[in-house]
């Protein structure tokens, strides 16, 4: 089944749609109103949930949980949609809750292929911003993990 996975914001979210064969289909960084439409045309839906981690936050993140809420309610099945926190993707991809986004972003790489460029696209060409931190919901939902080349 193909995968919805969102990281929300408070004006825009990114998203990545993953096929049956856990490859990137399509992926963006759109205004809310965009993606809130688009969760309606999915069966499974994966959303970063914000998670407190002790420290004073603002209006930002209660925005953002906003718009979470309104994710999961507009989705087919808003009680199976899949809820992973930035901590769980961290520890997923790379085994540890201190990794940071260039961290994340090259275990992505690592698992999925690089990007490439326009004239030779790889297999995340297109994946920007926080389309990365969507990519790394659908991969931790997915359980994906890199393949051990080593001999």
């Amino acid at each position: 089944m193909t995968l919805l996975a969102i990281d929300p914001g408070t004006e825009q979210s990114g998203w990545v749609v993953l096929d049956d064969e856990n490859r990137i289909v399509s992926s963006g960084v759109h205004p809310n109103t965009d993606v809130l439409t688009a969760v309606r045309e999915y069966e499974d839906v994966a959303i970063e949930m914000i998670a407190s981690y002790g420290m004073p936050v603002g209006r930002e993140v209660f925005e953002t949980c906003v718009w979470v809420g309104r994710y999961i309610e507009a989705a087919s099945e808003p009680d199976t949609v899949i809820r992973v926190t930035r901590n769980e993707v961290k520890n997923h991809l790379c085994g540890s809750s201190k990794a940071k986004d260039p961290n994340v972003r090259q275990a992505l790489i690592d698992l999925f292929g690089p990007p490439g460029k326009k004239s030779a696209p790889g297999p995340t060409f297109g994946v920007t911003s926080h389309a990365w931190a969507a990519l790394g919901v659908a991969a931790t939902v997915r359980k994906l993990e890199r393949k051990d080349t080593t001999t």
